[in-house]
């Protein structure tokens, strides 16, 4: 059995990529929707079926646990697929989120003024003010939409980014926010760009690919009846939903090196 990592598109790619070089024995398996790209303008019910055909495939491909990497559908889809989707249809199969040990961390660092910068779909359904609230109330949330920054990424569009992050930067600086949390898991690649407008300030960046496979490695050591159940030959696959010469050039750029990308269909 295997890991799977999902995301909407090509950036949980870089979540792939640590958690491979922080667990490099697992089989793992990469699924990116790149053909419903990017779920943060979609309408929760669109993301839900959309997650729900992409868990099928992984776990079709033998996977026994799946990372989620896509924060837009933590938010409006993990809930609903551990409590209803695992029980019916894979009760023994796990799903992980990224954002609550995201959150985690924010909290663990004691910050009490947090930016969040994230989809569209993620900042309206508030899951970061919400879950924040729980661990302390005092905490200040400041989110910001940026429904530019996927297409961008997703289509080579890097040289234009800098003006557009300063335009999603600028209502952070000004509420005086002590961390940004990258609520995106593609937003790891504009982690240089976002520094250079952070220079003169204190703001740390928490960005989910240094964290995920930290917290993925404690999981399975917590959980010795998954952990024992993968396989461990150093194997990794990587799927899409839609393949082009632009996702290919794409995938070199977020994972870093040649990504063998295969065509796979969800049932959607």
């Amino acid at each position: 059995m295997k890991i799977g990592i999902f995301d909407s598109g090509l950036g949980g790619l870089i979540i792939t990529k640590a958690i491979s070089d922080r667990l490099p024995t697992y089989d793992t398996i990469y699924y990116g929707d790149t053909l419903n790209v990017p779920y943060g303008s979609r309408s929760p019910e669109a993301v839900l079926n959309h997650t729900q055909a992409a868990m099928d495939v992984l776990f079709a491909q033998e996977c026994q646990l799946i990372v989620m990497a896509c924060n837009t559908a933590n938010a409006s889809s993990l809930q609903k697929l551990q409590q209803t989707y695992l029980p019916r249809t894979y009760p023994d199969r796990r799903i992980l989120g990224v954002v609550i040990p995201t959150l985690e961390t924010a909290h663990e660092r004691q910050y009490t003024r947090i930016g969040v910068l994230a989809t569209q779909s993620l900042v309206s359904s508030k899951v970061y003010e919400e879950e924040l609230h729980k661990i302390n109330p005092k905490i200040q949330v400041f989110s910001q939409s940026c429904p530019l920054l996927v297409p961008l990424i997703e289509n080579d569009g890097l040289k234009w980014i800098d003006p557009i992050l300063q335009e999603y930067l600028e209502p952070l600086l000004q509420n005086n926010v002590e961390a940004i949390i990258l609520g995106c898991t593609h937003y790891p690649l504009l982690k240089t760009h976002i520094q250079k407008f952070l220079e003169k300030t204190s703001i740390e960046l928490i960005s989910q690919d240094e964290i995920i496979p930290d917290k993925l490695a404690d999981y399975l050591v917590r959980h010795p009846e998954i952990e024992g159940s993968l396989s461990q030959e150093g194997r990794h696959e990587f799927f899409v939903s839609d393949l082009t010469d632009a996702y290919s050039k794409t995938a070199h750029y977020i994972y870093g090196q040649d990504v063998p990308l295969s065509l796979i269909s969800s049932s959607l």
